[in-house]
């Protein structure tokens, strides 16, 4: 690029899998349709990759749409969307639609979809928008009540599902659900699946299951619905998915087999709602009203069945009035405090030291009633 001018600052980004680093500068970017213009944009170029840039993928770059307090190498980088808001005076709002339900994750052609940003395009759903609040600007947090499988509710503590918290992110491939959260659903989805023995590396995504290119194996599995807190909190609403979005074909083996992979991984630190939901839905991330809004998309279909579903408003009495933890760290913050709990323990360290080094200026002499006892001895006479 001719416009591309470096800052010389390195930056770092690492993923739950992966990694890149490269160089921060700046670059002009044109937006030739709706908006118009043209637009200087902080970018980065990638210098190297680690499990980034998967084997036969067709990208090169991703684009960042989060905060920014997510920002690299800090917040005061403003990030792609808050200097297009700035510059081309849009409203604090963008929306996406992700097709691709029931197509081969490695086929040919291009899944589509679309990006519109500063507003929502009425032709790319169907129905309501149902909105949930955004209840940490970082990632886009959200609070989820409950889930079910096939109907029935978990019964977790819905702490559960947010532990630590749980994201909408167009740029996690799968649904990802905390370990607890994901036993629980990959038991109930076997009890209830018509197919009773699946390996355990299907489970766990390190095995395929096939069928004959004539079979359609989603039948055989149950439909996974998520509970959402409404904007008016004594409400909710569920967005569910069918099995031609969880169970995914990946490739064809031969002339009659077609094999599949679940769309389902376990977290150690999110709840993610990633592309195998978001490819049911469009979702509009409505910055500037703080909330996430979901409606049904019509490319949303495998066979001409839909193959998403939303529906409420539902009662929250059954759930907590907070199914999010009150104490909310973000990154940074970690870091800083892991920084203070380590300086302390090194001046505790320190005195400890000295004390020891510290010749005694006088002699205990014991008495009788300087009584050493079990009780006693890790307590009382500990320096004695």
């Amino acid at each position: 690029s001719t416009t591309y001018k470096s800052q010389g600052i390195d930056v770092t980004v690492k993923y739950s899998q992966g990694s890149w680093t490269g160089v921060l500068g700046t670059d002009v970017i044109t937006i030739p349709k709706g908006i118009y213009g043209s637009y200087t944009i902080n970018i980065a170029t990638i210098l190297e990759s680690e499990n980034f840039f998967l084997p036969g993928v067709k990208w090169h770059g991703i684009l960042g749409l989060a905060y920014d307090a997510l920002a690299k190498p800090s917040s005061s980088v403003e990030t792609f969307f808050d200097s297009v808001v700035r510059q081309a005076k849009i409203p604090n709002i963008f929306s996406l639609q992700m097709c691709g339900a029931g197509l081969p994750i490695s086929g040919s052609g291009t899944n589509g979809g679309s990006l519109v940003l500063g507003g929502i395009e009425p032709s790319l759903y169907r129905g309501d928008i149902w909105y949930t609040p955004i209840k940490e600007e970082w990632y886009y947090q959200v609070e989820i009540l409950k889930l079910e499988v096939g109907g029935q509710n978990l019964e977790l503590d819905c702490r559960e599902y947010n532990a630590d918290k749980a994201i909408v992110d167009s740029g996690t491939t799968l649904l990802r659900l905390p370990q607890k959260v994901f036993s629980a659903v990959v038991q109930a989805i076997a009890q209830t699946s018509l197919v009773q023995e699946f390996s355990s590396g299907f489970w766990t995504g390190t095995q395929l299951a096939c069928w004959d290119k004539t079979e359609r194996p989603w039948s055989f599995f149950p439909k996974l619905s998520i509970y959402l807190r409404d904007e008016n909190s004594s409400r909710s609403f569920r967005i569910s998915v069918l099995p031609q979005l969880y169970i995914q074909p990946i490739l064809g083996i031969g002339a009659n087999l077609q094999c599949y992979r679940f769309g389902i991984t376990s977290s150690a630190n999110a709840l993610v709602i990633g592309a195998t939901v978001m490819e049911g839905f469009y979702v509009i991330f409505d910055r500037a009203q703080r909330r996430v809004g979901f409606a049904v998309s019509p490319c949303a279909e495998v066979d001409g069945s839909p193959v998403s579903e939303i529906e409420g408003p539902f009662t929250t009495s059954d759930v907590a009035s907070n199914c999010v933890s009150s104490i909310s760290f973000h990154e940074p913050v970690l870091w800083i405090a892991s920084y203070a709990l380590m300086i302390l323990c090194g001046i505790i360290l320190l005195v400890l030291i000295i004390l020891l080094l510290i010749p005694p200026r006088c002699q205990h002499h014991y008495t009788d009633n300087d009584v050493v006892n079990d009780e006693s001895s890790l307590v009382h006479h500990r320096w004695k």
